[in-house]
């Protein structure tokens, strides 16, 4: 019963060791979406800025024009510049913490077109760190908690009572 815990323990070693590359990997994906969507949202602020509006009142006007084609667009530029500031500050978050550090921000980690294009091209890797160690060390104690946890429930109602 002593190596299940053992086996969730390396088993978590194994996934969070893996965390410090990946959030690097990601970052790196990020600082480009944010690049790329930062030049949509100076045109949106120009153009609303030439005719004296706000962003909001520009895209507003937009997104209730008569022409479908105008609030289409209106809309696409809307989402572009919303998931600009989203994503703008997931990596303000994310740019300057430690390996260690994304680790209790994981959940900035939160772009599914970002993780998956991140997944898609990572190449799982010995770390050789020390934020590679120090994460599979959290991930050992996780895997090695959990899997005991989970066992001192299951195996509660088979255990004798002890005599005082």
């Amino acid at each position: 019963m002593r190596l299940f815990p053992l086996a969730g323990g390396l088993v978590g070693a194994l996934a969070f060791s893996q965390f410090p590359e990946f959030s690097q990997q990601y970052v790196q994906r990020l600082s480009g979406a944010v690049d790329e969507l930062r030049a949509v949202t100076i045109l949106v602020d120009g153009a609303a800025a030439a005719v004296g509006k706000t962003r909001e009142e520009a895209l507003d006007e937009m997104r209730s024009g008569n022409s479908a084609l105008i609030s289409d667009m209106g809309s696409g530029l809307a989402e572009r510049v919303a998931r600009y500031e989203r994503l703008r500050s997931d990596y303000e978050a994310l740019r300057p913490a430690t390996p260690v550090a994304r680790l209790g921000k994981f959940y900035r980690i939160r772009d599914p077109e970002l993780v998956e294009r991140t997944w898609e091209h990572y190449q799982p890797a010995v770390p050789v760190t020390v934020d590679g160690f120090l994460t599979a060390g959290i991930g050992f104690a996780f895997g090695w908690a959990l899997i005991a946890g989970l066992l001192s429930l299951l195996l509660r109602p088979f255990r004798r009572a002890r005599k005082v």
